[in-house]
């Protein structure tokens, strides 16, 4: 089971919706986003942050998680981008024979391990993002992106009958609210679409500032549909 693991959140309320969880935050991504929240986990050459102590592997997470069955509800995967991770669905099996339900996180590039996933039951709730109108995404996915993946990842999710959201982040420098409506075309009817601010957050040195969001125009785009 090969997982790269950047870190892990031992108990959440919050990011999996109805849900006590714990989080695995794997390392490495195959997008560049200038903006991200969680950079530091973008090269998977970095086993840790300075000064902080090294994360532990999948075994070392999975006897956690063996030990706390009646007391988690589930596992959020998040990253970096889990869809590249090759011991992803090892790792999947594992959690969910436990009994846990699973949350997956993706930028949604790559629809065949997405399928793979959904054809073996291995994800309760799914989370994509959705970074930008397709003629600005390469600007907010930091590299060239096949957008025919995309297309596919958005349609599997809206037609798996499983549990999903698509999420937006509003990155005032990159996105205007016009691109936030111009958005909701590529929101399958009857899938949620969350819409978030962008906040400021510690860079490395030498990064570029991106201001975050300031009190909109229009607040209502900051809502769940």
């Amino acid at each position: 089971m090969i997982m790269l693991i950047g870190g892990f959140q031992k108990f959440t309320l919050s990011d999996f919706p109805g849900r006590s969880a714990a989080i695995v935050f794997t390392r490495g991504c195959n997008f560049r986003c200038p903006w991200c929240h969680n950079h530091e986990l973008i090269d998977p050459f970095i086993r840790n942050l300075p000064g902080e102590s090294s994360p532990p592997d999948a075994l070392s997470i999975i006897r956690f998680l063996e030990k706390r069955v009646d007391l988690l509800d589930g596992v959020v995967i998040t990253g970096g981008e889990p869809t590249i991770q090759e011991g992803l669905q090892a790792f999947l099996r594992t959690v969910k024979a436990l009994g846990y339900m699973v949350k997956l996180d993706t930028n949604g590039s790559r629809p065949e391990v997405l399928v793979d996933i959904i054809d073996e039951g291995l994800v309760d709730y799914f989370a994509m993002d959705i970074k930008a109108p397709f003629e600005k995404y390469d600007i907010l996915a930091g590299k060239r992106v096949d957008l025919d993946s995309i297309r596919r990842s958005i349609e599997l999710l809206a037609g798996s009958g499983i549990q999903h959201e698509f999420r937006t982040t509003h990155v005032p420098d990159l996105l205007s609210e016009s691109d936030i409506l111009d958005l909701s075309s590529l929101v399958p009817p009857g899938s949620k679409w969350k819409v978030q601010k962008y906040r400021d957050h510690q860079k490395k040195t030498g990064e570029p500032h991106i201001a975050p969001t300031p009190e909109p125009e229009n607040p209502e785009l900051f809502l769940h549909f």
